[in-house]
């Protein structure tokens, strides 16, 4: 029997959801991953796990590296099949989990790949930090028009959260007043722009100063296309070329001779 069947149950799925990744395990944090933006399960279904993802996933280290490993990735679709079929059980084995004395006092960070692509996903993880109040969580997310609706108004007491530039609502992003994460080319470019960093912990992304500085990682072909921009400014880019092109779309003068012709008034002779 493989470590892979041990660890599961007779559906398939790990009879731990959360694991430590290195730099995590540091901190004594924990984490839940999904697979990261969009794909094809093997059943033929596919998905988005990053709905308002923009510019960062060209550059998404969640879609490099031991990510990309076959049985990294079937761990992580398994874990978004779960919440798919059955989301009412992955949240009571999650509260079951969470129980363990391990995660008193401790923090859980929900998605290091992935964000909350539905209301009902995020609902769920809103219901089992109420359940587990004892257990600290916390995450980045793209997903800022859903969190102003659904978790803003009331949130959990244990759970924080960071809104992260580089996604396709980051026009709704205030940095005086919303704590925002920004990535950029390197630490000094953060200390340039006088952001902090959270390179020494990433629990320093919600426990922190405000504006947070997230050092690009070194991955050279992700790098070079990033160049010496922040996510931020990249997207305000790229949002400034699609709204031009959608200006020229609409004031484009029709070309001549693709007008269509009158209809000719009918004959009054019978053929």
């Amino acid at each position: 029997m493989s470590a892979t069947q041990e660890n599961s149950d007779s559906r398939g799925r790990r009879a731990r959801l959360l694991t430590q990744n290195r730099e995590l395990k540091q901190i004594g944090a924990w984490n839940w991953s999904l697979p990261a933006w969009a794909g094809r399960l093997t059943d033929g279904r596919t998905y988005n796990t990053c709905p308002s993802a923009g510019v960062c996933r060209w550059v998404c280290y969640a879609r490099h590296g031991t990510y990309t490993w076959p049985v990294v990735r079937a761990k992580h679709q398994a874990n978004l099949v779960f919440v798919l079929d059955d989301l009412a059980g992955w949240e009571a084995a999650m509260i079951a989990e969470l129980g363990a004395n391990k995660f008193r006092g401790a923090w859980v960070r929900i998605h290091d790949s992935g964000d909350f692509f539905s209301d009902e996903y995020l609902q769920a993880w809103l219901r089992v930090c109420l359940a587990r109040p004892d257990v600290n969580f916390y995450c980045y997310t793209k997903e800022i028009r859903r969190f102003r609706r659904l978790v803003e108004p009331e949130p959990p007491p244990n759970f924080r959260w960071v809104y992260s530039y580089g996604g396709m609502e980051d026009g709704e992003l205030d940095p005086a007043v919303d704590r925002v994460a920004d990535v950029f080319p390197d630490e000094a470019a953060i200390t340039t722009a006088g952001w902090a960093s959270q390179e020494d912990s990433d629990l320093l992304a919600v426990l922190g100063p405000r504006l947070v500085g997230v050092p690009a990682n070194r991955i050279p072909h992700f790098l070079k296309r990033q160049g010496d921009r922040t996510f931020r400014s990249w997207q305000t880019e790229v949002d400034a070329e699609h709204a031009a092109r959608r200006e020229r779309r609409r004031t484009r003068p029709a070309v001549a001779g693709c007008q269509p012709h009158p209809t000719p008034a009918p004959s009054s002779q019978q053929q």
